[in-house]
């Protein structure tokens, strides 16, 4: 990796490049970082100020096989961060994003450098170059722009500053969120108080306690959204109002860990930054370089939604009132309640008993025989366990990849949450595919499942099964990337397009022959019901009022914090006071303004995230983006139309999707990459019947 590492996280003696975790320690990272930044300076410099004159082997393909030891301490470490989240390496992490900021910056900003890469991009159309070695240049020159390459040196030194101070404060967010959902986990000290969890759910908040040192209670982790799968199965009103406010009540207490100063100042420096860069906002800037083109494009299809999906969801809410109203002493739906009732409903209507259909989803099945298999199916994907190669703690477990008889890379999967991960799901990789590298992937697949206790099965929910495909959706987009250079490697796309084969996954979590071969009853061994599977189907629409406003108002919250200018930036942030004393007050009634002018203030239903416990856009990659999902669920449902034309699960049209698509990563233009799949551009349609919003 570099002719002087020696700490055991540059080390690539296993297979795929495998880290050996269990020889690295905490204290690797710091020195590992200082020589890894050192080593990238170094290639860079050599390369700006190479004698010979600008190519784009020696420029472009040099800046491609650069850093590749950063490369690596950085996905080591970030992974492990997440999922490791100790005091110590939480510290570690503000200092080294900001160092990370910095030492960017120094590469974007060099102006020699930069000199060289715009003279092979004026160059580029009589180089003779494959497809993707000239979007590569273009995407190369691109960036760098984008990055402020060409701003003059006041403007680049208050550029520096910003990155940097954006990185410590998103890190501080972070770590800020994970203390408080640690904090705020609900304790229960009365088993009376769980009626409706069953035997797993309770055995996994008594262990969840004894870990907090509560040995004789119940805990309630908190999950990153608002809501809760247990306020589905909770039947005492209390406490599921106890667990809905705590879960909302994230960096809103005031004190040490409040978040809502962070939000603002953070909207304020990405504001200041478009400016700087030439932009109206931070969401203009985002935009600008996804396949959305702009914020109008995305408030055009957020209108397509807003109006069918809140005419659904009041007609859910009465109809939810109309239960709560037959019971013996009714009272007035509040959000803790929508869940409960809800399933209720869903029983009464569609025979959908959701408790009792976890028993057909124990989680080695449908790993194995759900999501594996339908991948095999599709791709001629087999995956292997190996028993010999170890993961950064006990519950990972590591998994051979194969296809048409070769070792393609190594699937990684923890599943279970532990107070030091942080919540919510997702993929990652340690290593990314590329032919210029000779790099095959190691990806990672990320949950936070309530561990069961010693012996009981892991039993999931619709909507964890519906995750456990999502992600592995990502996985195989990483595992099943053939591209020649690492900027493009597997999910490497823009935001709004890396949804969607996650969500596309998720078309086989329900499909009958999937569920034919994975859904079998963990006591008595008995397939799922044809005639359940069949309701299960018919109820795809149900409550689709509800999750899709949920997610239009965290969008909305989204896109208003980074819609600003930097002048009105500046103005809350103004209102807000000497040492941001009014922040709390003034992003409170921010986040209510949007919601109200966007017409999607309704009583029964939050915000699936709020401006403070909003990871992905203030923590993590998804600012301006979160709306990303919907427009990618667009382009699946349109795929999930074009399969069922197709035949289906079947290998004919699996492998066209995975020439077509999966393979092409971010090697192209992505509007191009889906009318190659598709034939012809997305439509909207698919989608809105999908979720039951046509009338």
């Amino acid at each position: 990796m570099t002719e002087t590492a020696a700490a055991p996280v540059f080390t690539t003696g296993l297979p795929y490049g495998l880290p050996e975790f269990e020889a690295i320690t905490h204290a690797d990272f710091a020195p590992a970082f200082a020589e890894a930044i050192a080593a990238h300076d170094r290639e860079i410099v050599k390369i700006a100020m190479a004698a010979e004159p600008p190519s784009f082997e020696n420029t472009i393909v040099a800046l491609e096989r650069s850093g590749r030891a950063l490369n690596r301490v950085s996905a080591v470490f970030f992974n492990l961060v997440s999922t490791d989240g100790t005091p110590a390496m939480l510290d570690l992490e503000e200092t080294v994003s900001a160092q990370l900021a910095a030492h960017d910056d120094a590469i974007t900003l060099n102006s020699q450098l930069f000199s060289r890469i715009d003279a092979v991009y004026q160059q580029r159309e009589g180089l003779n170059l494959d497809a993707e070695s000239r979007w590569l240049i273009e995407r190369v020159h691109l960036e760098f722009r984008r990055s402020g390459a060409g701003l003059d040196q006041t403007a680049a030194t208050r550029l520096r500053a910003i990155n940097e101070e954006l990185s410590r404060l998103g890190a501080r967010f972070g770590t800020y969120l994970l203390d408080e959902t640690r904090d705020l986990g609900v304790l229960v000290t009365d088993e009376a108080e769980l009626v409706g969890l069953g035997a797993a759910d309770r055995a996994a908040a008594r262990e969840a306690a004894a870990q907090a040192g509560h040995p004789d209670g119940w805990l309630i982790d908190l999950v990153l959204p608002t809501g809760h799968p247990w306020l589905a199965k909770l039947h005492d009103r209390p406490t599921r109002q106890r667990v809905y406010e705590a879960s909302s009540a994230r960096g809103r207490r005031g004190g040490a860990h409040d978040t809502r100063a962070l939000a603002l100042r953070i909207a304020t420096l990405r504001a200041e930054r478009a400016s700087l860069l030439g932009f109206d906002s931070h969401a203009a800037y985002v935009l600008a370089d996804e396949t959305a083109g702009s914020p109008q494009a995305v408030q055009r299809l957020l209108s397509q939604l807003t109006c069918p999906a809140v005419a659904n969801a009041q007609a859910e809410a009465d109809a939810l009132q109309e239960l709560i109203d037959d019971e013996d002493e009714p009272f007035a739906l509040r959000p803790w309640d929508w869940d409960l009732y809800t399933e209720r409903r869903r029983q009464r209507e569609h025979d959908i008993d959701s408790e009792r259909l976890t028993e057909w989803f124990e989680l080695e099945r449908v790993l194995f025989d759900g999501v594996f298999w339908a991948a095999e199916r599709l791709y001629d994907v087999h995956l292997h366990e190996r028993h010999d190669l170890h993961g950064y703690h006990p519950d990972v477990r590591v998994f051979e990849v194969w296809r048409a008889g070769q070792g393609i890379g190594l699937f990684l999967f923890d599943p279970y949450a532990r107070a030091t991960k942080r919540g919510g799901a997702w993929m990652s990789s340690f290593v990314d595919q590329s032919r210029l590298l000779g790099e095959q992937a190691v990806v990672v697949n990320v949950l936070n499942l309530p561990k069961p206790g010693p012996g009981e099965p892991t039993l999931l929910s619709i909507d964890e099964v519906t995750t456990l495909f999502h992600e592995f959706g990502h996985g195989l987009h990483g595992l099943l990337s053939d591209v020649t250079y690492p900027r493009f490697s597997g999910t490497n796309v823009p935001r709004d397009f890396v949804e969607l084969p996650s969500q596309f996954n998720e078309t086989w979590a329900f499909n009958p022959e999937v569920l034919a071969h994975c859904a079998i009853n963990v006591h008595t061994g008995e397939p799922l019901p044809a005639e359940l599977i069949e309701r299960l189907r018919e109820a795809k629409a149900f409550n689709q009022g509800h999750d899709t406003l949920e997610y239009l108002q965290a969008t909305v919250i989204d896109l208003a914090w980074h819609s600003l200018s930097a002048a009105q930036a500046a103005e809350l942030r103004a209102q807000a006071g000497d040492d941001l004393v009014d922040a709390p007050a003034v992003a409170e009634q921010f986040e209510h303004d949007a919601l109200q002018r966007a017409g999607l203030l309704f009583s029964n239903i939050a915000p699936r995230y709020r401006t403070s416990y909003f990871q992905h856009v203030f923590a993590g990659g998804y600012s301006a983006g979160y709306y990303s999902y919907i427009w990618s669920e667009v382009l699946d449902a349109d795929a999930e139309r074009w399969f069922a034309e197709h035949g289906g699960l079947n290998r004919e049209a699996g492998e066209h999707y995975l020439e077509t698509l999966l393979r092409r990563g971010g090697s192209q233009d992505p509007k191009l990459t889906y009318v190659q799949f598709r034939g012809h551009e997305a439509q909207i349609e698919p989608l809105l019947e999908r979720r039951g919003l046509t009338a």
